[in-house]
């Protein structure tokens, strides 16, 4: 019955010098034999003999100092411990990665290590690049071994979606795997956007997004620090059984991205993160707006009102139930900013216009 709960729960990098041949001086020509005088000539004077010109003695070569030979510097390995407690090596930064969930694809394609990502789980279909990618399947329970060895990948990034003993079974075959885990708070998201980076080789890309996110993050919460009222808010996240649909609570991105974007979740101050109300116990705490993180599965503000007696819901009869794209919010990648100014617009459209 609930779809995309199982999803939250689970919701994861490379001159010889040639020597010259010394050139044999020219042998000297012999001076030609002088002819005899007549015997009756008289004798010739001799000249008297030059004296030869002092031989220049060559300036002395300098002999070249040696030249010092550069020893080759090796890349230190790089070693990390994952969410997992577990230590992994890599002799470089991965460069094949299998991603096994969408969150962690997100943050690859986002650090700019997109091309690196040579396989995927089958939820990862953001960003559309990364369809290019081969699926290597990863549903509840189902996770490919093989299909994943055929990658010959550097890098397995697990993430909330594998279990512990699909990790061992990964670690078996002789696969590196490095579990991301889920982050609880905004913090730490850009720690693992940092711990990828690192994984991958992309430290600078990451540094400059997490800036960014930061300062698109303090925008929203810069205004609604000043609201002096916060609407009541309900969000769907599934509803199969209209009587009893479910919620998200306390411990949540959604609950957390609701508060900084100016609202009041109902089911806040529940103990559970994942809440099933009654239709009675919705009808009690009366929201004001309706969210649908199930719009993708067909709910409509009209099916919403014509659900038995959630017409005397404020949200109902102000007409304010809104269709939202529940992966903003329920991946935690780089996009739950992006998910936390899109509720923004909704709880507060004068304050956050586009």
């Amino acid at each position: 019955m609930f779809r995309k709960t199982l999803l939250f729960l689970a919701a994861v990098t490379l001159i010889l010098a040639a020597c010259a041949n010394p050139t044999t001086a020219p042998t000297a020509t012999s001076i030609p034999t002088a002819v005899s005088a007549p015997t009756n000539a008289p004798t010739a004077t001799t000249a008297p003999s030059a004296t030869p010109a002092p031989t220049a003695t060559p300036a002395p070569t300098e002999t070249p100092a040696p030249t010092a030979t550069t020893e080759p510097t090796e890349t230190p390995a790089l070693t990390f411990t994952d969410g997992l407690n577990n230590s992994i090596t890599l002799a470089s930064p991965a460069q094949r990665i299998v991603s096994l969930a969408p969150s962690n694809t997100e943050i690859l394609f986002a650090i700019g290590a997109g091309k690196q990502v040579v396989g995927r789980d089958m939820f990862s279909d953001f960003p559309e690049e990364a369809k290019a990618a081969t699926d290597i399947g990863g549903s509840f329970g189902d996770l490919n071994v093989e299909a994943i060895l055929t990658l010959n990948p550097d890098l397995v990034l697990a993430g909330a979606l594998t279990t512990p003993e699909q990790v061992k079974s990964l670690q078996d075959a002789n696969l590196t795997v490095y579990y991301l885990p889920n982050p609880l708070t905004l913090e730490e998201l850009y720690a693992n956007l940092e711990r990828v980076a690192q994984l991958t080789g992309h430290e600078a890309e990451a540094a400059t997004l997490i800036e960014t996110l930061k300062g698109r993050v303090a925008k929203v919460v810069e205004k609604a620090a000043g609201l002096s009222e916060k609407p009541t808010v309900y969000y769907e996240l599934d509803a199969t059984d209209p009587a009893a649909p479910y919620t998200a609570g306390p411990g949540t991105f959604i609950d957390t991205l609701i508060q900084m974007a100016g609202g009041l979740n109902i089911a806040g101050t529940m103990d559970s993160p994942w809440v099933q109300f009654s239709s009675e116990k919705l009808i009690e705490l009366n929201p004001q707006i309706i969210i649908l993180g199930d719009s993708a599965y067909g709910v409509t503000a009209e099916s919403v009102a014509a659900r038995s007696g959630w017409d005397v819901l404020d949200a109902v009869k102000n007409q304010q139930i809104f269709p939202f794209d529940d992966n903003l919010v329920s991946r935690p990648g780089p996009r739950l900013v992006d998910g936390l100014e899109a509720l923004a617009k909704i709880l507060h459209p004068d304050l956050f216009k586009e």
